[in-house]
């Protein structure tokens, strides 16, 4: 339809005013007279409808132009009384371009020139965020002993010839917010269990009077050291601390790094022994009932770690202080038997039992697991081992294994242990306490029973929950635990000549051929073992090196140099292998001089390994934790994935002087 015919049609003056002279030129035809005086009144009509529609355009048009200028004046009126400091301000420079009077009651001292900027008010200032697409500062502002929130926007004049983008802030007071939110937070309740490590030791055959000095002094220490935190001291037992105290004193505690260790190293028994106590802290927590789990936990994590030391622990992981002095040994004869008596049970309601170790398994592990295999069959359990014999550093042990009958079908892979598990499977885990190490995590994960026998320190994470844990940290060998085990469990007329090697084999590995972290269990355990019909040449030639892996083991020391004049440190441009490297430390130890040495090279998958191992008082547990390794004081190793060997070299180096800094 046409356009204008189409508006022509739409109700209105017009479409009347059409017919009216349509009628008026009809009636010509038949009367020219009342024709005409249609017309003329149809063009009075039309005249007087013009001048009406006009009258009415101009009288709208003044009542618009009325009601914006209201509502200017009304943007106005709120820019200049809105009851927050606001300001304008360049992007550029931040200068002023204008603010309210609450804006300049913030800085009372200050003139606003022409020229003046944020920046020059607060220090620092900066309108990036603004640009960023932010509407909020992302610090708060300080100005006059008040604390301010801003937020802010971008905008832009309405003239045609400013196009200079401004940003706009409101400046938000929140004093006394921030002042009750710091109050809550310094606060919070914290709880320590101290835990005095050595008691036993250092008053063992001291008269009753000498201990008693002994607990006072070590009370007084205590003491001393809670009485600036106001907090509440509780003594339990003999040994035994409660202390609660507000979050505001943690940070002093932290850069003091926890001196109750150091202070209480001050009380020396008359044998020459030097107390010790360990730490655990728990906060963060949601109660003072999860504060106190969390402080229990930290106190077991520092006493599997060796003692001596202080261990945080809050909602999401743990914090580790100290540790840097010798494990304290707290074993007795009654704790393996305890030990022995719940495995027992363990076994006996257990269908089938396996062994796992860590990944690339050692002469410690598979010896451990052998000495297992001898508990379980005496209890009339099926046992086996389960190894990755394709990436394994105890070949020659496993051959040695399969000789015996008891063996040719007892060694297993992880895919065929999975196959062959189920619910009434019993895990054990030997020689590591980290998921993220054992043999076949999907194992782990998929056996309702677990149990972990360890001689490392515990890391932060550690395999939880599991049913029977036994990890002695100053222990030298886990074959020197599991020793004891089949002492309670097993006579020696059970144990094959096989076996008793194979233990044998692990603790001489782990103690360096009984130079390293022996001590009197240790030959107890070979004691044992030699007259269970272990053979020391044997042993000799279940850990002999082939031609080649000597050789590589020479072509490392080659490369050896010095750092921090204490530490030796082998950088290998091509992969090794782990026993290679692992060899190749332990002969660093021997040059004059050397306390901690370290071997690091390259992996086929692009990372990096790192093997390291202490004889004197560098933790290299410690320092290799740093990198995501563990262990222990005297050996200690990690593998870092992604990383080139230039780029682990230097966290390597860093690591290394934190630790010494620390």
């Amino acid at each position: 339809m046409n356009k204008n015919l189409r508006r022509l049609l739409e109700p209105g003056t017009r479409l009347y005013f059409f017919f009216l002279v349509i009628f008026a030129g009809i009636e010509f035809i038949f009367n020219i007279k009342l024709a005409v005086a249609e017309i003329t009144i149809v063009a009075l009509l039309f005249i007087y409808s013009v001048i009406i529609n006009r009258r009415r355009r101009r009288d709208f048009q003044a009542y618009i132009e009325s009601v914006t200028a209201d509502v200017e004046a009304a943007k106005s009126d709120t820019l200049v009384n809105f009851p927050l400091p606001m300001v304008a301000f360049r992007l550029d420079n931040t200068a002023i371009v204008w603010g309210n009077s609450f804006f300049s009651e913030i800085f009372p001292k200050k003139k606003f020139h022409f020229d003046t900027c944020l920046s020059d008010l607060v220090p620092g200032f900066k309108s990036k965020w603004l640009t960023e697409g932010k509407v909020q500062y992302p610090e708060l502002i300080e100005a006059n002993g008040r604390r301010y929130r801003v937020y802010g926007n971008i905008v832009r004049g309405e003239a045609e010839t400013n196009r200079d983008f401004m940003g706009i802030s409101y400046w938000l007071d929140v004093t006394e917010y921030e002042q009750i939110k710091e109050e809550y937070e310094n606060s919070r309740p914290i709880v320590a269990l101290i835990l005095f490590d050595n008691l036993d030791e250092i008053s063992k055959n001291q008269p009753e009077r000498v201990k008693t000095r002994l607990q006072n002094e070590i009370s007084e220490k205590v003491e001393s050291w809670c009485a600036d935190m106001g907090a509440i001291v509780c003594h339990n037992e003999k040994d035994r601390y409660t202390v609660i105290f507000e979050e505001r004193h943690y940070r002093k505690l932290v850069e003091e790094k926890f001196s109750l260790m150091d202070s209480v190293h001050e009380v020396v028994s008359p044998s020459g022994i030097h107390a010790s106590v360990s730490i655990g802290i728990g906060r963060d927590g949601s109660s003072f009932e999860e504060n106190y789990n969390f402080a229990a936990l930290s106190t077991e994590m520092a006493l599997s770690r060796g003692g001596d030391q202080t261990v945080i622990k809050n909602r999401f992981n743990f914090e580790f202080f100290g540790g840097r002095g010798a494990e304290i040994e707290t074993r007795t004869k009654v704790k393996s038997r305890v030990m022995a008596s719940a495995l027992s049970e363990l076994m006996k309601s257990s269908g089938q039992v396996f062994v796992m170790g860590h990944k690339f398994g050692d002469m410690d592990s598979v010896g451990s697991a052998a000495g297992l295999c001898c508990i379980a069959r005496k209890l009339g359990c099926k046992p086996f081992i389960v190894i990755d014999e394709k990436n394994s550093a105890a070949e020659s042990l496993i051959e040695k294994l399969r000789t015996a009958s008891e063996y040719r079908d007892a060694i297993i892979s992880p895919q065929e242990a999975m196959m062959r598990a189920d619910r009434n499977t019993f895990l054990i885990i030997v020689d590591t306490n980290r998921p993220e190490q054992v043999e076949d995590q999907s194992l782990l994960m998929s056996c309702n029973r677990v149990a972990v026998i360890d001689h490392h320190r515990r890391a932060a994470s550690y395999i939880q929950n599991a049913a029977l844990t036994f990890l002695e940290p100053y222990a030298s060998s886990v074959c020197e635990l599991v020793c004891e085990l089949v002492q309670e469990l097993a006579e020696q007329s059970d144990i094959l000549k096989v076996e008793a090697d194979a233990m044998l084999s692990g603790i001489v590995m782990d103690t360096k051929n009984f130079t390293l972290r022996t001590g009197e269990r240790t030959f107890d355990a070979a004691a044992f073992l030699n007259r269970a019909g272990a053979d020391t040449v044997t042993v000799k030639k279940i850990l002999q090196n082939d031609m080649d892996d000597t050789v590589a083991r020479y072509k490392i020391l080659q490369q050896v140099r010095r750092y921090r004049d204490n530490i030796a440190v082998a950088v290998i441009e091509e992969p090794q292998e782990r026993i290679v490297a692992a060899q190749a430390a332990d002969e660093m130890l021997n040059i004059v001089g050397i306390q901690a040495s370290i071997v690091i090279y390259p992996t086929e998958n692009g990372g990096v390994a790192i093997s390291a191992r202490s004889i004197g008082d560098v933790n290299v547990q410690l320092l290799l934790e740093e990198l995501g390794g563990g262990g222990n004081k005297s050996a200690a190793g990690v593998q870092i994935d992604d990383i080139s060997l230039r780029e682990g070299v230097n966290k390597l180096f860093a690591a290394i002087d934190k630790y010494f800094k620390e």
